[in-house]
């Protein structure tokens, strides 16, 4: 099992760690992994990560698809590709309906038929074997629609073909699921309990068995992200982690319409998810954080003292030994619990 280190986005100013990644490093962990939403982008920080280390692997969690055409998205996934040796990972997601249609105003549409789509244009792009031409639901290139010159034509990537590029997607869905499987090479989960594999599993596996060509876990990631909080006082370690789930189950879509509140409910939270986002919608954030179960953040998380810690990695260890964890994306900036991770994974 591998390990990556999340950097999560910005607030209003950028600040990003190198003297942490590089100790990630110097540790050997396999990759680090930039973010967006609507502030900072992603491929900014993940280029200015790539050009002050040596080994690491850069990821994007995520590269929004809405945002950006998938030409557009090759063409930096294999120039950064190039420019780093080969070490850069291209994480895509659709992000949510919020930010698709607020901010970048575009329809967020198929989600799935997106990435399905994406994936195979990009593939094609990287492998230059021909000028492309896909017309699919959601792109068509060269496009012949309404306001169109006419005079688009199928064209061929400059650069070198380089089909050693990841591409990973988050997915929480089963459709998700089953694309990932499908079309990827890897999926983070935003949060994931290593005893309850076949939340996730049941579904890549229809992916694997639609790509076929022996798919397996064997050539896929599953890469979820852990949070950490270490800390002696273990009430504590546990309230720090409260905010974050809740805004995710309580606040990361509208009601009926948030992938996060099913994903809780399919780990057999559903209960706890409905009150979490009544009372997040309802502006009572404090509330919400404080129904948020501590069995679910201690399934999902790394929480407590340093000896708890090392206990609470045993069911990760034993599915990265089963392969139904091939990284896992640590949410640390401290030193310290990276090196404790280091020396109990790697």
């Amino acid at each position: 099992m591998k390990l990556g280190v999340l950097l999560g986005y910005s607030g209003k100013q950028i600040h990003v760690n190198i003297d942490l990644i590089r100790q990630a490093e110097s540790m050997g962990y396999d990759s680090v992994w930039t973010a967006e939403a609507y502030g900072s982008d992603s491929i900014s920080v993940a280029a200015w990560i790539l050009a002050q280390t040596e080994k690491i692997r850069v990821g994007t969690a995520i590269m929004q698809m809405p945002a950006r055409t998938p030409a557009m998205t090759t063409m930096t996934a294999m120039s950064l590709a190039q420019l780093s040796g080969n070490r850069f990972i291209a994480g895509l997601g659709a992000s949510g309906p919020q930010v698709v249609e607020g901010w970048h105003g575009v329809p967020y549409g198929k989600p799935v038929t997106r990435t399905r789509e994406y994936i195979k244009i990009m593939r094609a792009i990287m492998a230059r074997e021909g000028p492309v031409d896909f017309q699919g639901d959601m792109y068509q290139m060269p496009n012949k629609g309404e306001g169109t010159t006419g005079l688009g034509k199928p064209l061929k990537s400059i650069l070198e073909a380089n089909n050693d590029i990841p591409i990973y997607t988050a997915s929480i869905t089963p459709a998700g699921l089953r694309c990932a499987g499908e079309v990827a090479d890897g999926v983070f989960p935003v949060w994931m309990d290593p005893n309850k594999y076949d939340v996730l599993g049941e579904h890549l596996q229809k992916g694997f068995d639609k790509a076929g060509n022996g798919k397996s876990l064997a050539n896929f990631d599953v890469a979820p992200f852990v949070s950490t909080a270490m800390n002696d006082d273990l009430d504590a370690a546990f309230d720090s982690l409260r905010p974050w789930l809740a805004l995710y189950i309580g606040g990361m879509g509208a009601k009926g319409k948030n992938f996060y509140h099913d994903f809780a409910t399919r780990l057999g939270y559903g209960d706890a998810a409905d009150r979490i986002q009544d009372l997040y919608l309802a502006g009572k954030k404090q509330e919400a954080e404080a129904e948020v179960p501590r069995e679910l953040l201690d399934e999902v998380a790394l929480v407590g003292p340093r000896e708890r810690i090392i206990e609470r990695l045993q069911p990760w260890k034993e599915a990265g030994a089963r392969g139904e964890v091939g990284t896992m994306l640590v949410g640390a900036h401290d030193p310290a619990v990276l090196e404790l991770l280091a020396s109990e994974i790697l």
